[in-house]
């Protein structure tokens, strides 16, 4: 036990260390961005990769097209089946895989999102400790026991956090507002499902869902760290080694703009109402992305700087902040304006929210707010990326979404490129003030 507990105690100590100085050690490649290289594995697995040389670690993802909008009607299949993999695996139960990995200091983790679902790893380079780890996270991705005592707490689990979703003002306000813009689509359900269909889920549908998602064809590895090419190459045929080829699921539906402006009203006991409008907004690859994110910065994405929080906040008072944003998937996300008010305000902050917002879109920004947001973006686009794991998420993006290599190598200067005329001709294009939705929830009673 003495000598158990050493090792665990070194082992923390140096990953502290080596967190500790990795901001200094990566400061040259945030600056000069990252060299993605990419290839294909014999199993028909894409794999991107970028070396970060200087500090002993490494961070790995491997990602899948099995999100929730994969689920079917059987809303929140995607995330219970993410939740259970590291419960049990192979010959190991929950207790012995978490046990493996913090021999070896490493970390472990597993999530589902509307897009896509993932696996992974945080471990250092040496070959005995990272060899342990890889081989760990190759059995939970190949061979998940899906035991059925550990689906029932995890179903109880996700049961018990819906129960707590049905009592949040915040999240019923989000659900109703993917429901109205969204309607048929995939997009539309929470990821985390309803309670009545997640009370319906069986043990035999995660495993399903598992053999039909999580094959080689449709698996996407992420490796960043210091790692040669070579260990790369070796590290992702590994991982994906028992996975059998299966094959890519067939695109998502595309989504249908609402055909008119809908405005529903959700009552709630509570003393502040929760706001959201919006539309199906931007994708990943929409030409018209960074003008659309640009205008939003100014809008209301640019926190205490924004329109929004300027006229609703800061002029009236109406509420402690308002912000909106574009959120890009697959297919294209929410353009969505929040805030929350006091019950008795909601009209009109709902007025100077619609009046805000439709003379953006009518007029566009300043020349003088432009070079602002462009400054304010820029400025601090390095620190977006300056650490392995922050890296590896903008690769898994660049990745899923067949970005180009070039995104983060480009990106100040599509920023640079916006214009007044590229903003105000984007906005007036895809966000129509006659067809937005609208959705509050809170108590209407005086």
């Amino acid at each position: 036990m003495r000598t158990h507990f050493s090792r665990r105690k070194y082992l923390f100590s140096i990953t502290c260390f080596l967190a500790s100085v990795f901001c200094l050690l990566f400061s040259g490649l945030s600056q000069a961005a990252a060299k993605i290289e990419n290839w294909q594995t014999p199993q028909g697995s894409r794999v991107f990769y970028v070396r970060t040389e200087g500090l002993p670690m490494a961070d790995i993802q491997v990602v899948f097209d099995a999100g929730s909008a994969r689920d079917g009607k059987a809303y929140g299949l995607s995330a219970l089946t993410a939740a259970l993999l590291d419960t049990g695996a192979g010959k190991w139960n929950a207790d012995q895989i978490a046990q493996r990995f913090e021999s070896v200091g490493a970390q472990f983790g597993a999530s589902s999102s509307i897009d896509n679902a993932s696996v992974s790893l945080r471990t250092l380079t040496d070959k005995a400790l990272f060899d342990k780890a890889l081989e760990t996270m190759q059995v939970i991705l190949a061979k998940p026991s899906f035991n059925k005592a550990d689906f029932e707490r995890e179903k109880n689990r996700t049961l018990a956090g819906l129960k707590q979703i049905d009592e949040s003002p915040s999240d019923i306000a989000s659900i109703a507002f993917y429901d109205a813009l969204y309607g048929d689509h995939p997009y539309a359900h929470p990821s985390s499902g309803l309670t009545k269909t997640v009370a319906t889920l069986k043990v035999a549908d995660l495993r399903d869902f598992y053999k039909k998602y999580y094959v080689a064809a449709n698996a996407m590895v992420v490796i960043v760290g210091d790692l040669t090419k070579e260990q790369a190459e070796q590290s992702a045929e590994k991982l994906l080694s028992g996975l059998p080829a299966g094959q890519k699921p067939d695109s998502l539906p595309d989504v249908v703009i609402p055909a008119k402006a809908t405005q529903r009203h959700i009552e709630f006991p509570s003393t502040q109402t929760h706001v959201l409008v919006g539309l199906p907004g931007t994708y990943r690859k929409d030409p018209d992305y960074f003008s659309l994110y640009v205008g939003n910065h100014i809008l209301g994405g640019g926190s205490l700087v924004s329109k929004l929080f300027d006229e609703v906040r800061e002029k009236r008072g109406l509420a402690y902040s308002a912000s909106s944003a574009f959120v890009p998937m697959l297919k294209p996300g929410p353009f969505l304006v929040s805030l929350q008010t006091r019950n008795d305000q909601t009209q009109q902050a709902l007025e100077v929210l619609n009046k805000t917002l439709g003379d953006f879109i009518a007029k566009g920004p300043t020349e003088a707010e432009l070079q602002a947001a462009k400054k304010n973006i820029t400025g601090g686009f390095a620190m977006r990326f300056d650490n392995n794991k922050k890296l590896s998420s903008y690769v898994a993006m660049i990745g899923f979404y067949d970005m180009p290599l070039d995104y983060l190598d480009t990106f100040q200067q599509n920023v640079e490129a916006v214009t007044v005329a590229s903003i105000t001709d984007a906005f007036k294009r895809r966000v129509n003030p006659t067809l937005l939705q609208t959705i509050t929830v809170g108590n209407s009673a005086k």
